[in-house]
């Protein structure tokens, strides 16, 4: 039974950095894409970056893109979202998720096939 479990959410003044980790467990996940999101409350769950288990590909949304990082350490079997330089805007429930690697990237919430439960960001001013 495939688990992930996001870790590392908290309280943040705005320009503070934080560093989410997803522990995946239940499978091997070589083969898989590992994505991370996050949802604001009334908005829509957003994709923000995604790697490939094995290999070295990532991938970033233009709206994160220099702030945030996504790397993993496949020996902890862990998924990684360093965010830096975090905004009030960036307050959101972020979610670790995973699927099959198909070649594409996948950015819809639909594409993933496990998710984690969730940590809570919030950014004060």
């Amino acid at each position: 039974q495939v688990q992930l479990v996001e870790s590392g959410g908290g309280l943040v003044q705005a320009g503070g950095s934080l560093r989410l980790s997803c522990a995946a467990s239940g499978r091997t996940f070589n083969g898989y894409v590992m994505g991370w999101f996050r949802q604001a409350p009334g908005k829509a769950r957003e994709f923000l970056a995604g790697a490939t288990w094995s290999g070295n590909s990532t991938y970033s949304t233009d709206s994160v893109k220099g702030r945030f990082t996504i790397s993993r350490d496949r020996a902890k079997s862990t998924v990684y979202l360093r965010m830096n330089s975090l905004k009030p805007e960036d307050t959101a429930v972020y979610y670790c998720a995973a699927r099959l690697n198909y070649g594409l990237w996948p950015t819809r919430p639909s594409d993933y096939n496990y998710w984690g439960q969730g940590t809570q960001v919030t950014v004060s001013s």
